[in-house]
């Protein structure tokens, strides 16, 4: 036998003592919404005259799809709006805009005296009532009937605080819809939600809230927005005899499967839509990860572009400080002439330098604007490292330097730009040559090495400090010998190379030891538009 309803008792505890087996979920205010949403969008498609009793947290949020329905033009209706006392006068504006002077005179509403024109009433609840910690929407029409209860456990509620959202007449899911409640103060505002569509139980449930405690309102009209008056808000005694009378009315029979399976349609169309949403919002989070990525590669590029120019600007001014002050010092009247022939070299050797400096920095901004891979030619080694090797030949013998190379003639051509590979020949030799003392060698060979082709480029001449190889390759980076006199020079040669090779999809490695001579290693990678010649 049900349970008789007990004065302001839970409806969710009356629900519960009805059929203990109701199944109960926790869930988000926002997972609550769009079950609430669904049973109304369902009652606004089908056009299904109704009796609906509802306590929704505030906020327009909340009261979308109830208004819509109150505001269906030519369907009979009747609303029962519950409120807490903190509440009141909140939503004037709302039930102004949503009330249904249009109803059908021959509606559900009709012939009930106490009945106002409008077919949305609300019903103050007193502050200790036990609803005030509840949501609910119950619907009761001829073919469908159906409940969703909502408990607020105590458990559940938010910390103490000067002001929480709660207490400060901000409702559970409006504050969460608006963003007020972080995702820490979210996980404690679940709630304990339970449905039925037993028509027996939504008659208990129902009957529960004739029982509700109250506060008396005012008789007082409510201005609408436009200008006019709606009902003043119902006693509950008499909101129990209209609804008792439009209930009683009505034929019942059980929920229609086809309105059942409506309801459970629109429930996978929300789950659908939120797993769109959500996959949106992890595509805009990944854009996002990507685009302060690029911020980031931006911000260390034009950074490292900055350095750049600071350099470049100290670079330039040396050479110019040097040759300024050998020219003053020529000035002077009581210059010898050894001294004034050293100054005139130093002006000579700075002007080179000055020079050597423009031509690579012009060198470092063409490549900026270097060609695509699909552009890159295909060339033969043996049609240009001999030739550079030939011209650097003299100032090797100057310095008393022996240069060879071995370049076989049935390598497989490489991709890369001719004047490229002559750039990068003439850089590694003009070290080679430049960093090894009178009597050494410098060998330059080149071989084949799976998809690409090894040009190495050794000398025996003072080598490198462990600590300086890492760096060798970073602009206007010189090696600093104290054996060695002639140590003046851009320090971009390798910088250009190494940019070169990038370019090209090639790469440099170097091993050095002091007084042992270094090796640099290019490779270069075959061009893919020709026959491989057979191993050998």
């Amino acid at each position: 036998m049900s349970p008789s309803p007990a004065p302001d008792q839970s409806l969710y505890e009356l629900a519960l003592a009805t059929d203990p087996a109701l199944p109960l979920l926790q869930v988000s205010p926002t997972t609550l919404k769009a079950a609430f949403s669904a049973v109304l969008e369902l009652l606004i498609d089908r056009e299904l005259p109704a009796v609906v009793w509802a306590k929704l947290p505030r906020g327009a949020v909340w009261q979308t799809e109830l208004a819509q329905y109150s505001a269906l033009a030519g369907v009979a209706k009747a609303l029962y709006v519950f409120k807490n006392p903190r509440e009141e006068g909140t939503d004037d504006t709302l039930v102004s805009a949503i009330a249904d002077p249009a109803a059908d005179p021959d509606s559900l509403l009709a012939g009930v005296a106490e009945t106002p024109p409008a077919a949305w009433q609300e019903l103050l609840l007193a502050p200790e009532s036990q609803l005030r910690r509840e949501y609910f929407l119950l619907v009761w029409a001829e073919n469908f009937q159906g409940c969703i209860l909502a408990h607020r456990p105590r458990s559940a509620q938010p910390a103490k605080a000067p002001v929480n959202a709660i207490e400060a007449g901000v409702g559970l899911a409006e504050a969460m819809a608006a963003g007020a409640i972080g995702d820490s103060q979210e996980r404690r505002q679940h709630l304990l939600v339970l449905s039925s569509f037993d028509a027996g139980l939504i008659a208990q449930v129902i009957g529960g809230l004739a029982h509700a405690e109250t506060m008396t309102v005012p008789t007082s009209s409510i201005a609408s927005a436009s200008g006019g008056e709606i009902q003043p808000k119902l006693a509950l005694a008499d909101a129990v005899a209209q609804w008792q009378k439009l209930t009683g009315e009505m034929a019942i029979t059980p929920s229609n499967p086809a309105t059942l399976g409506q309801l459970f349609m629109k429930q996978v169309q929300r789950q659908e839509e939120v797993w769109q949403r959500n996959a949106a919002y992890r595509r805009q989070a990944d854009l996002v990860e990507i685009l302060q990525i690029q911020k980031e590669e931006l911000s260390n590029a034009l950074r490292a572009k900055a350095d750049f120019i600071n350099t470049v600007g100290q670079e330039l001014r040396t050479p110019l400080t040097t040759i300024k002050t050998a020219l003053t010092l020529l000035n002077s009247p009581s210059l010898k002439p050894p001294q004034r022939q050293r100054y005139m070299e130093l002006i000579e050797k700075e002007c080179d330098r000055q020079s050597s400096l423009i031509t690579s920095l012009l060198d470092l901004v063409q490549l900026d604007q270097a060609v695509s891979p699909t552009a890159l030619e295909s060339i033969r080694m043996a049609d240009i490292v001999p030739g550079v090797v030939s011209t650097y030949q003299p100032l090797a013998e100057e310095k008393g330097v022996r240069l060879a190379y071995t370049v076989p003639e049935d390598l497989p051509s490489i991709a890369c730009m001719a004047n490229w590979l002559k750039q990068i020949v003439i850089n590694l030799l003009h070290n080679g040559i430049k960093f090894t003392p009178t009597g050494g060698n410098v060998w330059v060979r080149a071989k084949k090495q799976g998809s690409y082709v090894n040009l190495e480029v050794r000398d025996t001449g003072i080598g490198m400090a462990p600590n300086d190889l890492p760096k060798i390759f970073d602009r206007f980076y010189r090696v600093r010998q104290a054996s060695l006199e002639e140590t003046s020079g851009a320090g971009l040669g390798l910088t250009i190379v190494q940019q070169l090779l990038v370019h090209c999809g090639g790469s440099i490695s170097v091993k050095s030891k002091p007084g042992e001579g270094s090796t640099f290693t290019v490779l270069l990678p075959i061009h893919p538009k020709q026959p491989l010649p057979p191993s050998g």
